[in-house]
């Protein structure tokens, strides 16, 4: 292992936390030396960690410049919910055929937040809920396969959330959804919460940007 190793490891996980949340947004041209300077290091490990970004395709480097953060294309963000949506209707549809009492149990367990959170505080919240209501929604639904790729989607899911929680009120929009999933699937009706949960996902693609969320499913033949 070579000397910079480490901190080029500390460089890569502080850079790529805040490409996943949103903190670096898509388009913003992030500076070597500024990361350096807020991490305390040389310029070397932060180039590394840049290296290893950009091959993971968040960034682009521009010698000189510095690196850009790479925006969630309209197809990467569509497909990427579709496959979302299509994994949680799944998960509701398994968990609504074992009963009433199955759901009710289940919606205890959904994670849910306040819209009170502290100013710039609320669209992160609304990140972290979003992130444990969905996982917990697929977990329900009791296939761990699933579960498991659900997860693994999640760093590609999360700075589409981010984007979708970072505009006045969306977060907010995102807990209030959030909330009325869980009250339908309380109340043990499968089908109210299938449609607010394809809405919701539609939602996301409107509030950044996108059109189209009518489309997330292929028609009923």
């Amino acid at each position: 292992m070579t000397p910079s190793k480490p901190t080029a490891d500390r460089a890569y996980a502080h850079v790529r936390e805040r490409l996943l949340d949103g903190r670096y947004p898509g388009g913003e041209l992030l500076s070597e030396r500024a990361v350096a300077t807020e991490l305390g290091l040389s310029n070397t490990p932060v180039r590394e960690a840049f290296l290893r970004l950009q091959a993971e395709g968040f960034l682009r480097l521009y010698p000189k410049r510095g690196a850009l953060v790479v925006p969630v294309t309209p197809g990467e963000a569509h497909a990427v919910l579709q496959a979302r949506l299509l994994m949680e209707l799944f998960a509701l549809d398994a968990l609504a055929a074992r009963g009433p009492e199955a759901m009710r149990q289940a919606a205890e367990t959904l994670p849910q937040a306040a819209n009170d959170a502290p100013d710039g505080a609320s669209s992160r919240l609304a990140l972290d809920v979003a992130r444990a209501f969905h996982t917990q929604l697929m977990r329900a639904g009791g296939n761990p396969v699933l579960a498991r790729l659900h997860e693994n989607l999640w760093d590609q899911q999360i700075r589409i959330a981010a984007a979708s929680t970072a505009g006045p009120g969306h977060a907010a929009d995102d807990l209030d959804e959030h909330a009325a999933i869980t009250e339908a699937i309380r109340r043990g009706d499968g089908t109210a919460a299938r449609a607010l949960l394809t809405r919701h996902v539609a939602a996301v693609l409107h509030r950044i940007g996108l059109a189209g969320g009518s489309a997330l499913l292929p028609p009923v033949a």
